[in-house]
């Protein structure tokens, strides 16, 4: 079956199904919906379908919800500060707009060749949880946070709530899949745990250098995933450098009869994804640092969920860490989660000629340490 012979899920009554099934398969299935191009509804909002994946390209609409950021690019009349990008914005445009016509608007990294857009006017937004939990679920779709709203022909929606979220989110639903031995080039004594969520895709895993013991607590670092730096070897920022590093820190560990703990967690991009992560890195070719080339696609500059690495230590049986980091951040995300930081241990390695604006702006945006 080619790929526009895919059936819609309403040949299938997804929707439904989605009003009978838990807010976690809700949310699974919506977010499904959007990697396909199917339409979503999120509680009493219109029919909003994603404008990036949609496969009928007949589908138009004048109404576009939009990023906050985006919407000072294309500037609205009622333009706003966009320090918060993520936020919704709903706007009307002067004609129908198809997905063809309405990608451009989405997409930044297509002004250059559409300079000429609108005028496009904002409108009241009177579903605003419905819309901030729709620019959620495509961030985690990894789709372009855009939709037409209330599209023509529209299709069957696939339904949930905006509160589903939050529950499909909770670190609560996280568990120990397996474990296994795992010896590695750094330590050969070094155990693998996986972790998964129920109606997630992700998988967390863990790694465990040297032998667990309640002396002392473990190294830890929590490092998110990054194909480009971790597989790639990428010189645009630091990451394999510090997983190799933070390996290497463990290994040590274990000779003087301590131990580490590598949390691997699956949020690429900080959390927004490897393919609007290469967005970002093409808006960054244009000159424009990392952290605002996030916000100039409407999403987050930091999307992680640190919480999630306090329940995988949790089920360790890991209550009290040294933790290597810069951030602040993930120290106080931990500790606000229960888990006592006893040390933050300084995890920074040298600069090469493609990361330095890169290693500043986590300095001077971002608020990470130097040492």
């Amino acid at each position: 079956m080619g790929k526009a012979e895919r059936p819609h899920p309403a040949d299938h009554g997804v929707r439904h199904l989605s009003e009978r099934a838990s807010p976690t398969r809700r949310v699974a299935q919506a977010v499904d919906a959007l990697r396909h191009g199917w339409p979503v509804q999120v509680g009493s909002s219109p029919a909003l379908l994603p404008v990036e994946t949609a496969p009928n390209r007949a589908a138009a609409s004048r109404r576009l919800l939009i990023s906050a950021a985006r919407a000072e690019t294309l500037k609205l009349t009622n333009q706003r500060e966009a320090a918060g990008g993520h936020a919704p914005v709903l706007m009307r445009a002067p004609e129908l707009l198809d997905l063809t016509g309405a990608l451009p608007i989405a997409d930044p990294a297509l002004d250059l060749a559409n300079p000429l857009k609108g005028p496009f006017r904002a409108e009241p937004l009177e579903w605003q949880d419905e819309a901030v939990a729709a620019m959620a679920l495509a961030r985690i779709a990894g789709v372009l946070p855009a939709f037409l709203v209330d599209p023509r022909p529209e299709g069957e929606a696939v339904a949930l709530e905006a509160g589903d979220l939050a529950e499909w989110s909770s670190p609560d639903n996280l568990s120990i899949a397996t474990r296994a031995h795992l010896p590695i080039a750094r330590e050969e004594e070094a155990e693998i745990v996986a972790f998964r969520s129920v109606d997630d895709m992700r998988e967390h895993v863990a790694l465990i250098l040297g032998a667990p013991h309640s002396d002392r607590p473990p190294l830890v670092r929590l490092h998110s995933e990054c194909l480009t730096g971790d597989i790639f070897g990428s010189l645009k920022c630091d990451c394999g450098p510090q997983l190799d590093g933070a390996l290497g820190a463990m290994s040590a560990e274990a000779a003087w009869d301590g131990w580490g703990v590598l949390l691997y967690l699956r949020q690429e991009g900080r959390g927004i994804g490897l393919v609007n992560k290469l967005r970002a890195y093409r808006l960054q070719d244009e000159g424009v640092d990392t952290l605002e080339a996030n916000r100039r696609l409407g999403l987050p500059e930091e999307a992680r969920d640190f919480p999630l690495a306090a329940r995988m230590l949790d089920l360790l049986g890991v209550g009290s860490i040294r933790l290597m980091t810069n951030n602040l951040e993930k120290v106080v995300a931990l500790e606000d989660a229960g888990v006592k930081v006893i040390e933050r241990v300084p995890h920074e390695l040298p600069a090469n000629p493609h990361n330095v604006r890169y290693l500043a702006t986590k300095r001077d945006r971002a608020g990470h340490l130097l040492t």
